[in-house]
């Protein structure tokens, strides 16, 4: 009896998710994927530079598809990864919860 409440305790444990380390992946991702898309289009340059990425000033104040812009931008976005990793996870983990 004691083994299977042993087993028990092991899947719930391997089933749960970390939030801080998921929304911290989650962040580092979406920071630099933001970083390296804002600097693409600065280095490619042209008459207008990432017209349908700089509508991101609407939600990320401060950010515009510059060198500077990218870096305000990986910031907000890391942020946004974050915070949607570690939901993720809790709500996951709810999940798990309350089906063990």
């Amino acid at each position: 009896m004691t083994g299977n409440s042993e087993e028990e305790q092991l899947a719930r444990a391997v089933l749960r998710l970390n939030g801080w380390i998921l929304g911290l992946v989650l962040g580092i991702i979406s920071g630099l994927l933001l970083f390296i898309a804002t600097n693409w289009l600065v280095i490619k340059g042209g008459d207008q530079v990432g017209p349908h990425l700089s509508l991101l000033s609407q939600y990320f104040i401060g950010y515009s598809v510059t060198f500077i812009g990218s870096l305000i931008g990986a910031i907000y976005a890391f942020l946004c990864g974050f915070i949607v990793g570690w939901v993720i996870a809790s709500v996951y983990n709810l999940i798990v919860w309350v089906k063990s």
